[in-house]
């Protein structure tokens, strides 16, 4: 699993290092650091709810990277007159 970070939606409320300060590290200032974070196995309840504690939701879980596969774009097919 790992969590998202949305450094650009953090406002600095730390309620996720309050829930877990071993798994989201904050800055001097109290905001998130950037990256996302790879959260170790055994812990992914504790940082799912740090995760949803953020009021701006500036943070997601990724529960099942290594099977998230993007699709590839398709072009338009272009209808000949």
């Amino acid at each position: 699993m790992r969590i998202i970070v949305q450094n650009a939606k953090c406002q600095g409320h730390a309620r996720c290092a309050a829930l877990a300060p071993h798994i989201f590290k904050l800055d001097d200032a109290g905001y998130i650091l950037p990256g996302n974070i790879e959260v170790a196995e055994g812990e992914g309840l504790t940082a799912s709810r740090g995760a949803r504690s953020c009021p701006e939701r500036a943070l997601k879980c990724d529960r099942d990277p290594a099977a998230r596969v993007e699709p590839d774009v398709i072009p338009p097919r272009v209808r000949r007159a």
